[in-house]
């Protein structure tokens, strides 16, 4: 199974940065995103070569940015490292979570835990296989 989790010091720069003249920040973002990642991954984990489910949860302390606009810049940072391209991901639940908010962890990771410690704003990433492809209405 695979399960790979990050944490990296927010907040996210949008997709959209590019689009404003502001391409620059965009590669630094994507950059800074992967040379997280690198520092979680272990050489004991494989890279997924099937469907992956990519979720992102944002714990903010004030919110400037839209869910959607959050997503591509991480999918590319982390591609090549934790899935082998971008188009495994078949499933995405992406989140935002103000952390002077009211809401409830459940199962809290060791790596999520140390994303609290750090008391500022914070995305939570991680990869895992995907669920079954079953299509419910």
């Amino acid at each position: 199974m695979t399960r790979f989790e990050v944490i990296v010091d927010g907040p996210p720069v949008s997709q959209q940065a590019r689009n404003r003249g502001k391409g620059n920040r965009l590669q630094d973002w994507k950059k800074t995103v992967r040379q997280e990642a690198e520092k979680y991954w272990s050489s004991e984990q494989k890279i997924a070569t099937g469907l992956v489910m990519l979720q992102i949860t944002y714990f903010y302390d004030s919110d400037q940015m839209d869910v959607d606009n959050i997503v591509k810049p991480i999918q590319d940072a982390i591609k090549g490292l934790a899935y082998i391209d971008d188009k495994q991901v078949s499933d995405l639940v992406v989140r935002k979570r103000n952390l002077s908010g009211n809401f409830k962890v459940e199962n809290m990771t060791s790596i999520l835990a140390e994303g609290f410690d750090r008391r500022k704003q914070f995305l939570y990433i991680v990869v895992i296989d995907a669920p079954d492809q079953e299509v419910l209405t």
